[in-house]
């Protein structure tokens, strides 16, 4: 029962993480009223912190590895609530985000020991699954928690979702602390593992198509908010239920993956989700400023969203399961990467107004991301297509 309650407590900090991370992109308007700057500016929010968290993932893992993973996790979202209950009292655009860097640094760590924490509590045959289960926090996050800081935002003030925020994560962090084992350490992860993979053509592929599409769906997503009041005319109730119904998707999305990818293989299941991802975007940008077309196109873009990243952790951990922990680390890492990438780019496009370009420069992402993944397909299939 209390291996239960850890896991599931990790899983709720992964939903806290990654509302720190994208929490800023369900109150973007909210940011650029009350500091006084452009939905550009508050957009920079997500860019700087995915800067940070690229760096960050790959450098904690390093500098953390011998750390009690207890201590670690728990000392993770005490920072994160530190640092979001201080940005809800920040004065300036400029000490919310150098409270936002600064909290970053440090919650890079958190969503890949948690997951490799959980594979020390289950038994062998379990962790696949527990380690999944960890990584649903991430789909919760936009499921429901991007609607609710939205809600938040649009009917108390931006300082009241940092405020939840950092009350959630306080609440969390004593559970966890509660309920997680002491003592746990990690396989040391050294430099040497890096290099490794870096010399791996197959890591090396997978690893850039992580990068490449989350730049695609950046682009659009971290603007999805104003677009939708610029483009459609929704009020903060319809955004709200764009961002609950893109997170219903994802939801849907990851359930759907799991169920059928012990029939399909990862190859085939993560290929049918990225390609309903980049036919949702593309109806979104042919469709631009139709609702019909942002509701259809948000449903299939939403639906990949989640179990993309599900199958692409999959593919990591089966390629060479040694190098599981690094490889994931640097899957996180470029996770981010495309975060900095794409929220850069879709900025200076929004500045300019150019927004159906936004979903075209995301659908070229998309693509490369797909080619990427139709070539390792081909270096594959000779071992069984031969009669």
């Amino acid at each position: 029962m209390k291996s239960f309650l850890a896991r599931f407590f990790l899983m709720l900090g992964n939903i806290v993480i990654g509302l720190a991370v994208l929490g800023p992109a369900g109150m973007l308007g909210e940011l650029a009223n009350g500091l006084g700057v452009g939905i550009h500016d508050a957009g920079l929010l997500v860019t700087y912190g995915a800067v940070v968290l690229c760096i960050g993932s790959p450098v904690m893992a390093w500098l953390t590895t011998r750390m009690d993973r207890r201590i670690l996790l728990v000392g993770t979202l005490v920072v994160v609530a530190a640092a979001e209950g201080a940005s809800a009292l920040a004065p300036s655009y400029g000490v919310v985000l150098a409270l936002r860097l600064a909290m970053l640094a440090v919650a890079a760590i958190y969503t890949p020991q948690a997951a490799a924490t959980v594979g020390l509590i289950v038994p062998e045959a379990q962790r696949p699954s527990a380690i999944a289960f960890v990584f649903l926090g991430w789909s919760l996050a936009v499921a429901g928690g991007l609607p609710l800081i939205t809600f938040l935002a649009t009917h108390f003030g931006w300082r009241a979702g940092f405020g939840a925020l950092g009350v959630a994560a306080a609440v969390i962090a004593l559970l966890v602390f509660v309920t997680l084992p002491g003592g746990l350490t990690g396989k040391p992860l050294s430099l040497a593992s890096f290099a490794t993979i870096a010399r791996n053509k197959r890591l090396v592929t997978i690893l850039t198509v992580t990068m490449l599409q989350i730049s695609g769906q950046i682009t659009v997503f971290v603007y999805l908010g104003p677009l939708l009041r610029r483009l459609i005319g929704a009020d903060d109730l319809g955004v709200e239920s764009f961002f609950g119904f893109y997170g219903v998707a994802a939801l849907v999305g990851n359930v759907i993956a799991t169920g059928v990818v012990g029939a399909l293989g990862t190859e085939l299941t993560l290929a049918l989700f990225l390609v309903s991802t980049t036919l949702g975007l593309a109806v979104w940008t042919a469709g631009v400023g139709v609702f019909a077309a942002a509701v259809v196109g948000i449903f299939f873009w939403g639906l990949g969203f989640a179990a993309i990243n599900s199958m692409q952790q999959a593919r990591l951990a089966e390629t060479v399961p040694d190098l599981a922990s690094a490889s994931i680390a640097l899957n996180t890492s470029l996770v981010y990467v495309g975060q900095a990438v794409g929220s850069g780019i879709g900025g200076v496009l929004f500045a300019q107004g150019a927004f159906t370009a936004m979903g075209y420069v995301g659908i070229g992402f998309l693509l490369a991301s797909c080619g990427l993944i139709a070539v390792t397909w081909q270096r594959e299939r000779p071992l069984t297509a031969v009669p």
